[in-house]
């Protein structure tokens, strides 16, 4: 158990700077399959919270996404001077209350903010569970972002109120960040207590730093003394301070249960893929249009339950097929058994990419699910990734997919514009269309095979 006071000396903030680990960048729209966050639900354990170590990630979501924010406070932190002889709990909790609201507004204006007045220093999670399901709803969107105190942050209120977000968030499938508040305090770099490997970074511009440094000194309670009486000292003098002084923010990251998982954890065969007419037409059609027989490493992007897998897996003597859902990759994997060379991972594509060099890439009905910067970053890496003699095959629907960003055109034709890769055959029709793309230089299958 961690036991530390804001009197101790801590760790110099310098030492996090010089020892740092984790690079990572937030990527919003990768939680939600290519798709923006549509709701912000902030919650701290006390005023001030939020501000320190999640100000700039409020004020970029709001200006960025317009998205509704609602920001829970546990506690109104009255229990901050417990030996002041001039502040009241009562006068503290108004004056913090007031703080926070000042400095929400600031960060984000026309946020809700909520405050669930639970005892300063005797927070339990359920009725933080309890107030955060009332606010989700029975069916929150599938693109709501929850952002909570780190569950072992150390403070009691911040280990119970993370418990309660990791709760939530797990039961309703949807995207969690957790901030460290008192982790740089009494942590080390090196300490195994740090989440390295889940942390990612939001680094902040010039403008939401100052904001999020103005927001700071709103909470005067905390930075300054209540008086120069014994007991109204500062709670979080510089040293503390310093530590969200940084130009960016951390936090821990649990990815929400992806659309795809849904879909397929809900279904065999949510597409339709083996008993439609119109899916079986239109693979034959693409595997017509390959101009090889044969590959020697094949790599299909969105696998799905693997009913295309196969048919590829028997023209290529390897495969990796991967795609984000586990339960399609399940399916894919059974589909793929008897197939020697073939394998079907979990992967989201672009953060995770297989190694290799592949002269097949499929990507089939996936690129529409994409931001604009992933489905340039999904180029780039096709490009990196694509043999000398490799083939490109594209196949997606041509009609509007409602909810995603990108269509199957808009698709297609990013990968034409790319230099570096040439039309080598096209199949278009009212409902879907088919670009196999090569490097320059490609030979006609007429040529290859000798008939020319």
């Amino acid at each position: 158990m961690v036991t530390f006071t804001h009197q101790d000396d801590g760790t110099p903030e310098r030492l996090w700077r010089s020892e740092w680990r984790a690079n990572r960048p937030l990527d919003f729209e990768s939680f939600f399959d290519g798709r923006p966050p549509e709701r912000l639900i902030l919650l701290s354990a006390h005023p001030d919270d939020e501000t320190l170590a999640a100000g700039g990630l409020l004020t970029r979501l709001k200006n960025e996404f317009h998205l509704p924010v609602d920001v829970v406070v546990a506690t109104a932190g009255e229990a901050s001077h417990p030996a002041s002889t001039t502040h009241s709990r009562d006068v503290l909790a108004r004056r913090r209350k007031s703080e926070l609201r000042e400095a929400v507004q600031l960060l984000a204006a026309d946020s809700r903010v909520h405050f669930l007045d639970l005892p300063d220093g005797a927070v339990t999670a359920l009725p933080v569970a309890r107030a955060l399901r009332t606010l989700l709803g029975p069916q929150p969107s599938e693109r709501t972002l929850l952002v909570a105190p780190w569950h072992r942050d150390g403070h009691p209120d911040h280990d119970a109120a993370g418990d309660a977000a990791r709760s939530v968030a797990e039961e309703h499938g949807i995207a969690l960040l957790e901030y460290p508040v008192w982790l740089w305090h009494w942590a080390e770099p090196s300490s195994s207590s740090v989440p390295w490997d889940t942390m990612r970074i939001l680094p902040l511009t010039e403008t939401e730093l100052e904001l999020k440094t103005a927001a700071q000194r709103m909470h005067v309670t905390q930075i300054e003394p209540l008086s120069e009486k014994p007991g109204d000292e500062v709670l979080l003098g510089p040293a503390i301070i310093e530590h969200f002084a940084r130009p960016f923010e951390a936090f821990a990251v649990t990815p929400p249960l992806s659309a795809f998982e849904r879909l397929h954890a809900g279904s065999k065969d949510p597409w339709g893929y083996e008993d439609r007419f119109y899916e079986r037409r239109k693979r034959a059609v693409s595997l017509a249009l390959l101009p090889r027989e044969r590959y020697s490493h094949g790599l299909e992007l969105g696998c799905s339950v693997g009913v295309l897998s196969t048919e590829l897996a028997a023209r290529c003597d390897s495969l990796v097929a991967v795609d984000v859902s586990p339960s399609a990759v399940g399916q894919a994997a059974n589909r793929l058994a008897g197939y020697k060379g073939a394998e079907a991972r979990v992967t989201r594509i672009p953060e995770e990419w297989p190694e290799g060099i592949f002269d097949l890439i499929v990507l089939s009905e996936t690129g529409y699910y994409l931001s604009a910067a992933q489905l340039e970053e999904v180029i780039s890496r096709c490009l990196g990734s694509l043999g000398q003699d490799g083939v490109v095959m594209l196949c997606h629907w041509r009609h509007p997919v409602d909810g995603w960003p990108l269509n199957g055109d808009a698709v297609h034709e990013a990968f034409r514009a790319c230099r570096g890769l040439e039309l080598f055959a096209e199949h278009q029709e009212e409902d879907f269309r088919i670009d196999i793309l090569t490097q320059p230089g490609a030979v006609s299958v007429a040529r290859g095979s000798g008939l020319l």
